[in-house]
C-alpha cells in the first residue's frame, strides 16, 4: 500500500509540476495572478476529449496545447498586457471574470455531465514493480511532468530565449531598453504557459472525469503550490508541486480526516516562516 500510495503521489505531483508551470511563467513575465487558469486547463480537457473523439489520444496530446497556446497569445494582447500595472483587485476581478465565462462556454458546448476519455491502447496495461502492478498510463504522466520539467530547464537556462525571459522577468524596463520586444516576448510566455494548462489537462483527462467544476479541484492545490515554492519561481513550483503530491497522497490514506486542510497549514506555516516561499525573492 504504501508503493502505491507513494506512486499517486508522484503522479499527482507531476500533474501539478504541468500546470504550475505556465501559472508561475504567466506571473513571472506579466506579474499577473491568473484566477482563470484552472479553468484554461478544464478548457485544454475538454479541446483533448473533442480531438481524441474523432482521432486519436496522441493527436489530441499535440493539438490541443496548439490551440491553446493561440488563446494564450490572444488573452496576453487582450487581456494580461492590460493588467500588469493593475491594482491586484482588477485583476482578481477580470480573471475571475474569465473563469465564468470559460466554465459556462464549456456548458454550453459539452453539457454538464460528465464525461471520460479512454487511455491510450498501448498505456492501458501495468507494469509490474517489485511485486506492486503499476498502471502504465500513470507511469506516462510521470515522464511527461519530467520532460516538461527539465525542457523548460534548460530552456530558461540555455537558451538565448530564456535568457531574455529570466531578464524580462527580473527588470522589464531595463532589457526593452537593451532592444528585447518584452511585450512579444511576453505574448510567447503565456502562449506556452497556457498551452501547459491544456497539456495538463489532456494528459489527466484518461483517469480523471471531466466536468465543469474540475477546474476548482485543481486550481486551488495550484496555487498552494506557486505560493509555497515562490510567486514566479519555477525551481520552487516543481519543488512544491511535488511534495504537495505526496502530501495529497499520504494524507489522504494516513489523516484523511484532515488531508483536505494539510497544504493549507503547510502553506500558512511557509508564509509565516518565509513569506516570499522557498524559492522566491522578497522584491
Amino acid at each position: 500500500m504504501l508503493t502505491i500510495n507513494l506512486f499517486n503521489g508522484l503522479v499527482y505531483g507531476a500533474l501539478l509540476i504541468i500546470m504550475c508551470s505556465g501559472l508561475a511563467l504567466i506571473y513571472g513575465l506579466r506579474r499577473v495572478v491568473n484566477f482563470a487558469h484552472g479553468s484554461l486547463y478544464m478548457l485544454g480537457a475538454y479541446l483533448g476529449y473533442s480531438i481524441a473523439l474523432h482521432s486519436n489520444f496522441w493527436v489530441a496530446l499535440v493539438a490541443a496545447p496548439a490551440v491553446m497556446a493561440l488563446l494564450g497569445v490572444v488573452l496576453d494582447r487582450y487581456g494580461f498586457r492590460l493588467l500588469q500595472d493593475r491594482d491586484p483587485l482588477t485583476v482578481v476581478l477580470v480573471t475571475f471574470g474569465l473563469l465564468l465565462v470559460i466554465e459556462d462556454f464549456v456548458q454550453t458546448v459539452w453539457g454538464k455531465s460528465n464525461l471520460t476519455v479512454d487511455v491510450p491502447a498501448a498505456l492501458a496495461t501495468s507494469i509490474n514493480f517489485f511485486g506492486t502492478p503499476l498502471p502504465a498510463y500513470r507511469l506516462g504522466v510521470i515522464v511527461v511532468g519530467a520532460m516538461v520539467a527539465l525542457g523548460l530547464t534548460l530552456w530558461l537556462r540555455h537558451s538565448k530565449v530564456g535568457l531574455f525571459v529570466r531578464a524580462a522577468s527580473t527588470d522589464p524596463t531595463t532589457t526593452a531598453m537593451q532592444g528585447v520586444n518584452t511585450d512579444l516576448l511576453s505574448a510567447g510566455v503565456v502562449g506556452l504557459g497556457t498551452a501547459l494548462a491544456g497539456l495538463a489537462g489532456v494528459v489527466a483527462a484518461p483517469f480523471l472525469s471531466l466536468s465543469p467544476s474540475m477546474s476548482s479541484d485543481v486550481i486551488i492545490d495550484s496555487f498552494v503550490v506557486v505560493v509555497v515554492g515562490g510567486l514566479g519561481s519555477l525551481a520552487g513550483a516543481f519543488v512544491a508541486a511535488m511534495a504537495l503530491g505526496m502530501i495529497q497522497a499520504l494524507g489522504a490514506v494516513y489523516v484523511p480526516d484532515f488531508s483536505a486542510i494539510l497544504p493549507f497549514v503547510i502553506m500558512v506555516a511557509v508564509l509565516i516562516w518565509k513569506p516570499s516561499g522557498f524559492a522566491g525573492s522578497r522584491t
